[in-house]
């Protein structure tokens, strides 16, 4: 009869084991569900004025740090090994990656002699530093931009720094632009499409692609086009940031009148 028994709870030992199992198994995934839950409860209730769907666990783990890299804010989770190029944004809807941006854009504002740049628009114009590199096609189409924007009576004084180290004729067509008699003629050739052979040389030229070159090691730019418009950082041919820049200089304007 013991035998019986003992055979009886031998056979039932994997049952309870397996029990086991699932009870520690559940109780494990029992608070990560509670934590999935309470963090959805809390997002809906904190942004109450955005829809959210398919909640769930995101592949970033562990501790975020914030970068700055060629004007941008950017995110970094080394954990999981991933960058992220988001913004970031505080319960009260401020953009904290803007924020951010600004802060970067007034150090760098502060190592930019303005003195040193090439001038293309009128005087009296809106302001934007632009550095700027002859043989990017996205400063063209950024070029071609300004130009649609003068013609609807929207125009800008550009201040170029010219990042002469990613392409290897940049520097050339940019000591060929300083060089030229009529600066802003040669600088809207070039960015046309133009090739004039031979490019122009000379040693004022040459320094002053010297000196844009230093300028922009100071300041870190890492890509064209980039942009410092009313103390704001545009990393690229953001268009849509550019045009609020645009409509925020306008209604400025109209405000004084």
């Amino acid at each position: 009869m013991r035998i019986r028994k003992l055979g009886a709870a031998a056979l039932a030992l994997p049952l309870i084991l397996a029990a086991q199992g699932a009870a520690t198994a559940q109780a494990v995934a029992d608070p990560l569900a509670a934590a999935a839950r309470e963090a959805e409860s809390e997002l809906r209730q904190t942004f109450t004025n955005l829809q959210f769907e398919n909640f769930g666990p995101a592949p970033v783990k562990g501790p975020i740090y914030q970068a700055s890299a060629g004007g941008r804010i950017i995110y970094y989770a080394p954990e999981s090994e991933h960058l992220l190029f988001t913004e970031v944004y505080d319960r009260n809807g401020q953009n904290l990656t803007a924020l951010a941006q600004n802060t970067a854009a007034a150090r760098k504002l502060a190592g930019i002699d303005t003195s040193k740049a090439l001038p293309i628009g009128p005087e009296g114009a809106p302001v934007v530093i632009e550095f700027t590199d002859p043989d990017c096609p996205y400063c063209r189409a950024l070029d071609r931009f300004w130009a649609a924007k003068a013609v609807e009576g929207k125009p800008v004084r550009r201040l170029i720094f010219f990042v002469s180290g990613i392409h290897p004729e940049a520097a050339a067509k940019a000591e060929h632009i300083h060089c030229s008699p009529d600066k802003e003629a040669a600088f809207k050739a070039i960015y046309t499409g133009a090739a004039p052979t031979p490019l122009r040389k000379c040693a004022e030229g040459r320094a002053r692609v010297e000196t844009d070159a230093a300028i922009v090691r100071e300041v870190g730019i890492g890509g064209t086009p980039t942009l410092i418009a009313n103390g704001k950082i545009i990393s690229g041919f953001r268009q849509a940031e550019i045009e609020e820049f645009l409509a925020g200089t306008k209604a400025l304007a109209n405000a004084d009148r």
